[in-house]
């Protein structure tokens, strides 16, 4: 349960290895924290040492395909520990996006977008039963317009990025929402290697609007805030114009 001042005291992580993910839960790492669950596909490859001052961090397995699990997975977690004040969707795959392989494609979409409704519905029908509680998404402006080079993994991302804030509008009145977080290139292991793209920030940084957001009650928050604007004018510009702009 959340405490008198609307602080978590129990998070779940579905993505627990997500350098983005484990920044949220340092930022809001407070003596009123109890728990933190990492789910992961492989969970023995989760570091836990130094994640945490505060709360007891517990490791479990999840695998974001195996959709027929996720709801007994979620309700399992609550009978254990108690309710889910806080559950952070960070599962994802960036992909060998050329476009060249349907299979690879149809894979990629069963991780981002497939697995994020089903572990999404699931969450929310948790939070809706405990009437509180939020659903932290971790989309992306990739999904607010596909570019050439990557426009498999920024079709996952629109997908997903429409389920959530539509999910958090049929859960407005029940107490649970949704926060969809959609930060640019983000300095992360994900992204090792990538050329970096304009304002480019650190998962710190994503961490820190995103926990300024839960605090407001935002439903969207932009990382860095900036990109609002970007975005807002990118939407429009010509398909020419946008073609030349991903060389």
């Amino acid at each position: 349960m959340q405490n008198a001042l609307q602080e978590p005291q129990n998070i779940l992580v579905l993505g627990g290895g997500s350098d983005i993910a484990r920044a949220i839960v340092e930022e809001l790492d407070a003596p009123t924290l109890r728990r933190v669950i990492l789910a992961a596909r492989r969970p023995g490859e989760i570091e836990t040492d130094g994640l945490c001052e505060h709360a007891e961090v517990v490791v479990v397995e999840f695998d974001a395909t195996s959709h027929e699990t996720h709801e007994a997975f979620v309700e399992s977690l609550a009978a254990q520990y108690g309710d889910l004040d806080i559950v952070i969707q960070a599962f994802g795959q960036l992909g060998a996006d050329d476009g060249d392989d349907p299979v690879a494609a149809a894979r990629l979409a069963e991780v981002n977008y497939v697995g994020a409704v089903s572990s999404g519905l699931a969450v929310a029908r948790r939070l809706r039963a405990q009437g509180h509680g939020t659903l932290i998404v971790l989309s992306s402006v990739a999904g607010l317009r596909t570019r050439p080079s990557n426009f498999v993994y920024g079709s996952t991302k629109a997908a997903q990025d429409a389920f959530s804030t539509g999910l958090g509008h049929a859960l407005h009145g029940s107490g649970a929402r949704v926060l969809t977080v959609r930060p640019g290139f983000v300095r992360s292991s994900m992204t090792t290697g990538l050329d970096e793209a304009p304002f480019a920030v650190d998962p710190s940084e994503v961490a820190e609007a995103t926990v300024k957001g839960l605090r407001k009650g935002a439903d969207i928050v932009y990382a860095p805030g900036i990109l609002r604007l970007v975005f807002g004018i990118l939407r429009f510009v010509p398909g020419q114009i946008w073609r030349r702009l991903d060389r």
